[in-house]
């Protein structure tokens, strides 16, 4: 039986797959430029880098000697000098903790010498006052006062971390449930107009020389920052202060914070309130009490509203 001889194609070879991407074939047959595989086969002809003459090899091995000379010397000297750096550095930490005690106990003796002017003023304000010593302790805050009153509680709202809109964003916070020092300002100007006769906040006394301000979001009496809730004391005629107060301008405005900003508000008569004396007294005026002079000092005071320091 005869075989069929093999069919040969005489047409053209069927195009490769890869034919429309001849550069990106070139780039991965020709990974790298023939110039470094040239020098890098020289490179290799000649020893792989390395000197082949004697004067070149003394020569790097001149250099390796020097270059562990330079490190031994360095970490030698370090080690010496480890020690110096050392002592230097705890006489600098034995001295700052000198200084800092120093100033410690220089803080201390302020606070003791200040607290004994203050109770040596409260004296002289108990023991010179006259017929109204009485009452000038009680308005200069020199004493501890106790009786019937009113308990103001203001707190900032719930959820003061959401703000809103209102007047109230012009002052550059962005949180109109927060209770702020205009408004602790209004509620103790409106106490005193009220009757009030001693006022506290959060146990800090308040005098006719008190100052209530704002630090960033914070409230100063007298630069000492309080936290909500401020507990407002006052002495006075309880109910008929607390009546007077709630009926007041300012009492009325600590009403409408309540109701458009949630401000939490309560108050009540209670019928013994105990306030503690001013931590600090400022005397702005002085005179020494002498036959002769009380009234002309007096008028002199008088009539231009200034004494003599």
């Amino acid at each position: 039986m005869s075989q069929q001889p093999p069919v040969r194609s005489t047409g053209t070879p069927p195009p490769r797959p890869d034919a429309s991407m001849s550069l990106l074939n070139n780039v991965i047959d020709h990974a790298l430029d023939d110039g470094y595989a040239e020098a890098t086969a020289r490179r290799a002809e000649e020893g792989g880098g390395l000197p082949r003459t004697i004067r070149a090899k003394l020569g790097l091995a001149a250099g390796l000697v020097l270059a562990a000379a330079v490190v031994t010397l360095g970490a030698a000297e370090a080690r010496v000098s480890a020690p110096v750096v050392a002592k230097e550095r705890q006489d600098l930490i034995d001295r700052i903790e000198s200084e800092t005690s120093t100033a410690d106990k220089l803080a201390q003796d302020v606070e003791r010498i200040r607290a004994e002017v203050g109770e040596r003023q409260r004296k002289a304000l108990e023991q010179h006052g006259g017929d109204q010593a009485e009452l000038v302790a009680l308005l200069s805050g020199a004493t501890p006062v106790h009786g019937p009153g009113v308990k103001l509680v203001v707190d900032d709202a719930k959820g003061t971390d959401t703000g809103g809109g209102g007047p109230r964003e012009s002052s550059g916070f962005s949180d109109t449930g927060r209770v702020r020092d205009r408004d602790m300002q209004r509620v103790v100007n409106g106490l005193w107009e009220s009757g009030a006769e001693a006022v506290a906040i959060n146990g800090q006394r308040l005098t006719a020389l008190s100052a209530i301000r704002a630090a960033g979001d914070a409230i100063l009496v007298d630069n000492k920052p309080l936290v909500p809730p401020y507990t407002v004391l006052a002495i006075g005629d309880g109910q008929r202060l607390s009546t007077a107060f709630q009926d007041s301008a300012d009492g009325q405005y600590l009403h409408a914070l309540q109701e458009n900003f949630g401000i939490r508000t309560s108050i009540s008569a209670e019928g013994d309130v105990r306030l503690p004396a001013a931590p600090s007294l400022i005397v702005r005026t002085a005179e020494p009490r002498g036959a002769g002079t009380a009234n002309a000092t007096g008028r002199a005071t008088a009539e231009t509203g200034k004494g003599t320091s």
